[in-house]
């Protein structure tokens, strides 16, 4: 979907590579990665009754890509199937309010498309984050936003919610997931969860 004015939102709603690729098929994927789905639809339905912005991240590659270097698995190639949407969330896609940004780091921030929206949606005050990998891009493009939002003084709350993000593996990674958790509270990410 086209949106003409990013000004016109307050909130966005950031729904981080939930791509075939990390939760049906593919050499990085995880199945247990779904369970936060249906905290995901609730939040896409608050933000579409609210008709706030909603940005779906897309984790999307060719061969040629430089993080294939450290993570030497290909996933996510452009056309695979890997890059799109889940089947669950796909449908939520089609809302006048709603926008599919690809990238091509582990961070949202880097991606040319997105820092445009941020860039122009001056207006936007409150980010809700959810998707996978916490460790990784929920992680790497929460700060990137926040410092962000720092460098052109710009007042934000970020919200990253816990009961609405996963990673693969993640009963081995668990360190990991807390050293994200620890990072993004320390540059003033709010970590919530419904009750």
């Amino acid at each position: 979907m086209k949106i003409e004015n990013f000004k016109v939102y307050n909130k966005a709603l950031i729904i981080v590579d939930m791509v075939n690729g990390f939760v049906k098929e593919g050499i990085l994927h995880d199945e247990s990665i779904a369970r936060v789905i249906p905290r995901q639809i609730q939040l896409i339905k608050e933000y579409q009754r609210k008709g706030e912005l909603i940005i779906f991240i897309q984790d999307t590659h060719t061969l040629d890509s430089t993080e294939h270097k450290r993570f030497p698995n290909y996933h996510c190639l452009k056309g695979s199937g890997e890059d799109e949407v889940v089947n669950l969330l796909k449908p939520f896609t089609l809302f006048n309010n709603t926008i599919c940004i690809p990238k091509n780091s582990t961070s949202f921030m880097e991606s040319i498309p997105f820092r445009e929206v941020i860039e122009e949606g001056t207006n936007i005050k409150e980010f809700d984050i959810v998707g996978c990998c916490t460790d990784i891009c929920i992680c790497n493009g929460s700060i990137g936003l926040a410092n962000y939002m720092d460098e052109h003084n710009r007042d934000s709350i970020i919200r990253v919610h816990k009961d609405a993000i996963a990673t693969f593996s993640e009963d081995t990674r668990q360190n990991y997931v807390e050293a994200a958790y620890l990072l993004m509270e320390q540059q003033g990410i709010q970590l919530v969860k419904k009750i």
